[in-house]
């Protein structure tokens, strides 16, 4: 009898310490667990400090697309500062911004073709230079040849006391046959107009 007993007791205490040791272990599995989820899910919150960003607009018949990624002021001085005065700048960040349009449009008296094209500026305090360029699939400026220049032409900065704190580019109807194109980005804008030939 006391041999039956005994055996009992040591039954009933191997099988707590099995339950408490099984129960320990699946705390710890469902805590990596918790650990992992959070350690996946943190990366997405992040976001992109240059967002890839598009521009479409029909102005007539004509369609016309900007696409550029977007980079922030981030309390920096951007023109004359992080972007020196009177050098090519591929008008975004990482890759070279591009416009396309499927009709041939009037830009400064002269004609832009229907086609692809990197756009590109060359900041100066005064006047702007803007660059349609045939080479438009290229990363930033690196492969940038003047050469490949198709049309060139001046614009006039406007200065405002507000920062534009992401990069921004709009096309803006103004009759069924023409418009604008602006950038604007820090405290600077340009803008040029265009018609559909």
């Amino acid at each position: 009898m006391k041999k039956h007993i005994h055996f009992s007791v040591v039954l009933i205490i191997s099988l707590i310490v099995s339950c408490k040791q099984e129960s320990k272990e699946t705390k710890e599995v469902v805590k990596e667990e918790i650990e992992t989820v959070s350690q996946t899910a943190e990366p997405d919150k992040k976001k992109p400090l240059s967002p890839h960003t598009e521009t479409m607009a029909m102005v007539g018949d004509a369609h016309i697309h900007i696409d550029y990624s977007s980079p922030g002021v981030r309390n920096r001085i951007i023109f004359g500062g992080l972007l020196a005065y009177d050098q090519v700048w591929q008008a975004g960040a990482h890759m070279a911004t591009w416009l396309e349009t499927d009709k041939d449009l009037e830009i400064d008296g002269k004609v832009l073709k229907a086609g692809k094209y990197g756009f590109f500026v060359i900041p100066n305090q005064e006047e702007w230079t803007v660059i349609f360029n045939r080479n438009w699939n290229q990363h930033g400026k690196d492969d940038y040849d003047a050469s490949d220049d198709v049309l060139r032409f001046k614009a006039t900065p406007k200065i405002s006391e507000e920062i534009k704190e992401h990069l921004e580019y709009k096309i803006n109807k103004t009759t069924e046959t023409s418009g604008t194109i602006s950038m604007s980005w820090e405290k600077v804008t340009i803008e040029f107009p265009f018609e559909i030939k």
